[in-house]
């Protein structure tokens, strides 16, 4: 078994939509919860977006596990927050062998 040296403090939201009244929505992001988590950067690379060029870096995140429907288990589309950092949740996956943690393939995405 593995031990995580689950050290940084995140914060899990998920995301609401409302209508806007114009035929769009309002996202609106809500907080879940707090997470304790071990942050491993993957490979990063260099993207064109909507507003211009973006660092587009990829990381695993490791957190104690949670049963499947339980607000503190994350979800693809959710982020975690860690201080002004924001991680897109990408997947969600058992850490194998160990049911006890998570591992979430994230992305952070920075203007530059």
């Amino acid at each position: 078994m593995t031990a995580h040296k689950l050290n940084r403090k995140l914060i899990l939201e998920t995301v609401t939509r409302s209508d806007d009244g114009a035929g769009g929505f309002i996202e609106t992001w809500t907080v879940l919860g707090t997470l304790w988590g071990a942050v491993s950067p993957r490979k990063g690379r260099y993207v064109t977006g909507y507003g211009g060029a973006v660092s587009q870096t990829g990381f695993e995140i490791v957190v104690r596990a949670a049963p499947v429907g339980h607000s503190n288990r994350p979800l693809p589309g959710q982020k975690l927050r860690m201080g002004t950092r924001v991680f897109l949740v990408q997947a969600v996956t058992e850490d194998e062998p160990s049911p006890m943690y998570l591992t979430c393939q994230v992305e952070e995405e920075v203007a530059v």
